[in-house]
């Protein structure tokens, strides 16, 4: 298996595939953290890189960013959200 490289990105997250998109959830999501979209907004897609998830980590557990919350529809729909 390929590695990816440090900066290539190995995390795509589109609000419009989240089965979670535009509830109660979407406000406590990094994505929504991140882009500053309001509740309801459409069509944000967040592309981070090896070395972005990790720092995205290293946020999350001080307690300095929300977790990801992303579902992605057809998976959720299959095992339910997360």
């Amino acid at each position: 298996m390929r590695l990816p490289s440090p900066h290539e990105d190995v995390l795509r997250i589109s609000c419009d595939d989240c089965a979670l998109y535009d509830s109660s959830w979407c406000e406590d999501c990094v994505v929504t953290f991140l882009c500053g979209g309001p509740r309801g907004s459409s069509s944000t897609v967040v592309s981070l890189d090896a070395c972005e998830v990790a720092s995205l980590g290293v946020f999350q557990r001080a307690g300095l960013a929300p977790r990801l919350r992303y579902s992605k529809l057809t998976a959720a729909i299959a095992n339910g959200p997360e």
